[in-house]
């Protein structure tokens, strides 16, 4: 990689700056108070500021901010940005797409690029003669994946689990276990026969979570099992050998289809093109999201034919769609996102980068690493403690979230291209941080 997007932090002003604060100020006055309430409880908890920078111009795995400071960015944007911010061949894809069509008419009259990514996600799907429904965000992805489901069972109960995140739309809010006060104020709107069981983190955690599953199966009228490969916001948890399996087999006695969660995981993240290749799954749905449009809002549910052909034409209209799904700019970008994972050999690099990685925090820092590929999170063994080192970071010029309600990890998720000099940085510049709290 060049330079460009593989510079190591430099911090010369304040953080946040004097532009920047001007920024905070207009966020302030505009923006719903929700999230300025948000960054006053972490500071709060943290004893810091948790005041945010303000970007003004991101490339590879770096991002300026108002006040030109330069921060490495270990997060991708939420993972959304796969290949790094601003990667020439999805520049590139946009602005030839850009130059040639713009906006199209959807599910009424398709573009050429929509219907290239619809083919190739059918190729690259796991389920034999796959369909596709298009969207925006993951989100998008589990809304439809729910609807699907209720529509092939006739059945509109939900089995999720206690600390998965699948998003905040309605539906996906019914099935968001992250926290329950996310769902508390709307609670009257979402779907009553929702139901949640423990992620298990080893042995005997799967053979209590897989019972409480049967009995629930048994009881209620549950359409759809809903799960993360990996519990992504949840605190980056991977699931015993077996257990995935036994749930899909338990779903399938029961007439539940088998939904998986890849909108975290998915398109090489975690060391395989799909963490449920990793796992020998073949899904019933299958949903992909963020790091699929390379920073562009496109998101898929993918669905064998037999699933995907309970919508049917059930009132002569298309009862799910939506003005901007298949947008031929987030296809064309979608589409150099996955030439790109294949021509580079993205999805080993994944696995080999985030290896090494693991070793040497390990190493350096003896702190346990979870997760897999670039799909990880350090665990520092204390409730708060990564709220607190986050602060410390960005003025060192790292950008870093919580991993987990409790926030006792650092979780990351970087480029599949970040140059591993600056995880070497980083591993250093965290070892500092945590011998000068001692």
């Amino acid at each position: 990689m060049s330079q460009a997007g593989a510079s190591l932090p430099s911090i010369r002003k304040a953080i946040p700056g004097e532009r920047a604060r001007a920024y905070l100020d207009i966020l302030e006055e505009t923006e719903c108070p929700a999230f300025t309430a948000r960054r006053a409880r972490r500071a709060g908890q943290s004893g810091a500021s948790h005041d945010p920078i303000v970007w003004a111009e991101a490339i590879g795995s770096n991002v300026i901010d108002a006040d030109g400071n330069v921060f490495v960015d270990l997060i991708s944007g939420f993972g959304a940005s796969l290949l790094g911010h601003r990667d020439r061949a999805i520049v590139s894809a946009i602005q030839a797409q850009s130059e040639k069509l713009i906006h199209a008419l959807g599910d009424v009259h398709p573009s050429v690029p929509k219907l290239e990514l619809l083919k190739r996600l059918k190729a690259l799907a796991p389920m034999p003669d796959a369909r596709v429904l298009l969207s925006l965000s993951g989100s998008d992805a589990v809304e439809a994946a729910l609807k699907t489901a209720v529509l092939h069972t006739k059945k509109p109960g939900i089995l999720a689990f206690n600390g998965a995140y699948h998003g905040l739309a309605h539906g996906p809010l019914a099935a968001c276990g992250y926290s329950r006060d996310f769902r508390a104020p709307f609670e009257a709107q979402l779907n009553p026969e929702s139901h949640f069981i423990s992620f298990p983190e080893d042995s005997a955690g799967a053979e209590r979570s897989l019972e409480e599953a049967r009995s629930i199966l048994r009881a209620r009228p549950i359409g759809a099992i809903l799960v993360e490969p990996i519990l992504g916001r949840g605190g980056i948890y991977l699931p015993p050998p077996g257990f995935l399996s036994a749930l899909q087999s338990l779903g399938a006695e029961f007439g539940a289809l088998f939904i998986v969660d890849e909108i975290f995981t998915g398109v090489g993240r975690t060391g395989s093109f799909l963490r449920v290749e990793a796992e020998g799954l073949t899904p019933d749905l299958l949903c992909l999201g963020k790091g699929l449009g390379g920073g562009m809002p496109v998101s898929a549910c993918i669905g064998s034919h037999e699933v995907m052909a309970a919508w049917g034409d059930p009132v002569g209209e298309a009862i799910h769609t939506g003005t901007f799904f298949g947008h031929p700019l987030g296809a064309a970008a979608a589409l150099a996102v996955l030439d790109a994972v294949e021509e580079r050999g993205l999805v080993r690099r994944a696995g080999e980068v985030g290896e090494r990685f693991r070793a040497k925090v390990e190493a350096r820092l003896q702190k346990k690493v979870r997760g897999a590929g670039l799909f990880l999170a350090i665990e520092l063994g204390e409730d708060g403690k990564a709220l607190e080192l986050m602060p410390k970071l960005l003025e060192r010029g790292y950008l870093v979230l919580p991993a987990g309600r409790s926030a006792s990890g650092i979780n990351l998720t970087p480029a599949l291209t970040i140059d591993e000099a600056l995880l070497d940085a980083f591993i250093e510049t965290l070892g500092e941080l945590l011998e000068g709290a001692r």
